[in-house]
């Protein structure tokens, strides 16, 4: 894709989570997108939300199980920019109206207090730089069709980088620990839809340890000299499948010893 085809999808996706309306799905209208084009894509999208004054917070990791990378055919997982509007006080009434169909996982979040950069990063150096690691729910949202009208194709991961890796929001909670303090492979949570377990997950399900992802995306991000900076949070990846939401749905993410985040969509 050429430049300008580039900041034209930007900016089709930025209207439509704007207007919460979704698009025509960019692997349709633009057949050749290679995975390098989906992220310049997502850039060009980033350098909108900051020049209207929002902040990158942190950064996420999607597509971390085997199940999901097989269904979207894909051998890695895909991440995405966090920005400070998409977070969310623990037991907030998040407005639906602002979304389109929404979908709620359970993954941990970590806080950084030092500085991750290059494509040496060892899994030494990433709980080094961890300040604390805390129980999160990612709302995560599609700006492009699932599936267009009269098209037999299904929305593909060029898509879903595309649009940011489906961010849509973030809520922090629980107790917060070291990540010396326990196995982090072993963390385990239960996802509940108005009282019923709708998922279940042990957080080894992210790349075998969650660490892992954050030494993935340390390393994604060097060829752009982008850094994981003190202070920001960075998602690591979900370790449930996403359960859909609806106006009047309460959330309850109860991640044992580690405690629990409550949310409800209204």
């Amino acid at each position: 894709m050429i430049d300008s085809e580039i900041k034209r999808v930007a900016e089709r996706l930025h209207e439509a989570e704007a207007r919460a309306e979704r698009i025509k799905q960019t692997s349709l209208e633009y057949p050749q997108i290679t995975i390098e084009d989906a992220y310049a894509i997502q850039r060009e999208w980033c350098k909108i939300k900051i020049s209207e004054g929002q902040m990158i917070k942190g950064h996420k990791i999607g597509l971390t199980s085997r199940a999901m990378q097989k269904q979207a055919e894909i051998d890695e997982p895909d991440f995405g920019a966090l920005f400070d509007k998409m977070f969310f006080e623990a037991g907030s009434e998040i407005e639906c109206q602002k979304l389109l169909t929404p979908m709620v996982e359970v993954e941990l979040a970590f806080i950084l207090g030092d500085r991750l950069e290059g494509d040496e990063v060892t899994v030494f150096d990433v709980i080094e730089a961890t300040r604390f690691v805390t129980p999160a729910l990612e709302i995560i949202d599609f700006r492009n069709n699932g599936t267009d009208p009269g098209q037999h194709q299904s929305r593909t991961v060029m898509d879903t980088i595309a649009d940011n890796a489906a961010n849509a929001g973030v809520i922090l909670g629980g107790r917060a620990v070291r990540p010396m303090d326990l196995d982090l492979r072993w963390v385990s949570a239960l996802l509940y839809k108005n009282g019923i377990i709708e998922e279940t997950g042990v957080a080894a399900g992210v790349l075998n340890n969650p660490v892992n992802g954050i030494v993935w995306l340390a390393k994604k991000l060097a060829p752009f000299d982008i850094a994981l900076e003190p202070d920001q949070v960075v998602l690591a990846g979900s370790f449930t499948r996403p359960v859909p939401v609806a106006p009047g749905d309460s959330i309850h993410g109860d991640f044992g010893s580690l405690g629990s985040i409550t949310c409800r969509f209204c």
